[in-house]
Parts: structure tokens; sequence; C-alpha cells
């Protein structure tokens, strides 16, 4: 499983990350972590604003900090 934390480093940014590593340990599901900050890559996923979460190539939040709640229901 990939999980892709986009954004450029901002505090929500920041606390988005926290909460999707909260949520995989948690759930206890083996999963990559990726923190993408360019913004020209996180374009070409079809994101325009931050933060954003990816799991597997399907975007799931945009321009908003998820609910660890809700980033443990993505990874099931």
């Amino acid at each position: 499983m990939e999980v892709k934390v986009c954004g450029p480093g901002c505090a929500s940014c920041e606390k988005t990350q926290k909460i999707v590593e909260a949520a995989v340990a948690a759930k206890g599901v083996g999963a990559a972590i990726i923190k993408v900050k360019d913004f020209q890559e996180i374009a070409k996923l079809g994101i325009f604003s931050t933060p954003a979460v990816v799991v597997n190539g399907v975007v799931k939040c945009v321009g908003r900090v998820p609910k660890q709640s809700e980033v443990e229901e993505w990874l099931s």
C-alpha cells in the first residue's frame, strides 16, 4: 500500500502527515508513506489545493486535514 501526503510543508500538511502515520500504526497495515512537496508532481495527480492524501493512486482528501478515523477507513 502506498499513501502520499501532498503539500509544501505547511502546518496543515505536517498535521496531515502525523494523522496518516498514526492511522497506519493504528491499523497495523504495511504502507509506504511518501511526502510529495513538488507542486508539479502534486498537479500531475490532479490536486490543486493542499494538504491532500492519495491512497494507492486514488485521491481521498483535498484542501483539508482529514480525521484519523477517515484515514483508517481508507486503509481498510
